[in-house]
């Protein structure tokens, strides 16, 4: 049987408040879409999403969001909001 274990990082990635209330805000999100209201529901997914980049970009290896990389997760982040905000104006100015 092979001794060698992997390294297991978990102490070292982000903080569990910061994924909870992230994880609320989707939720959040969530039922306001399937209550009616996707232009909000997205605003709250884009917006998390950039600020989670954001912090991730201004704390760097001290920030309570870490995925991977500074740079991986703030182009992530931001990327995605900025992404989600402007397919989503895209569609609404197509109908």
């Amino acid at each position: 049987m092979n001794a060698h274990h992997p390294h297991v990082s978990e102490q070292h990635e982000g903080s569990p408040w910061f994924e909870w209330c992230v994880a609320g805000l989707v939720v959040a999100a969530t039922v306001l879409a399937i209550m009616g209201e996707p232009m909000v529901a997205t605003a709250i997914v884009s917006v998390t999403a950039i600020g989670s980049g954001v912090v991730r970009l201004i704390y760097r290896e001290r920030s309570p969001w870490k995925v991977r990389s500074v740079s991986f997760d703030a182009v992530c982040g931001i990327g995605f909001g900025v992404v989600l905000t402007l397919l989503y104006l895209a569609i609404r100015f197509i109908r």
